[in-house]
């Protein structure tokens, strides 16, 4: 069984880093509304556009989807 994004991003959390990915893991890890079950890049994306002012850039969730998608 394929983890989701959410499982995924969780394994970049490191709270000591200052590593983009890291940082928005760690944030993610705090979000109560993220939706942690969804796997649709549009779906994500349309919430973390909208949601996530801890995200700087949309370039991380990109980079960060890259490799959940290559993790298959």
């Amino acid at each position: 069984m394929q983890k989701t994004f959410y499982q995924f991003l969780m394994t970049k959390r490191n709270p000591g880093s200052s590593d983009p990915e890291a940082e928005f893991a760690n944030n993610a890890f705090y979000d109560q509304s993220f939706p942690k079950q969804e796997d649709e890049f549009d779906e994500l994306s349309k919430y973390l556009e909208e949601n996530a002012s801890y995200l700087p850039t949309m370039e991380i969730f990109d980079s960060v989807w890259k490799e959940y998608q290559e993790s298959f």
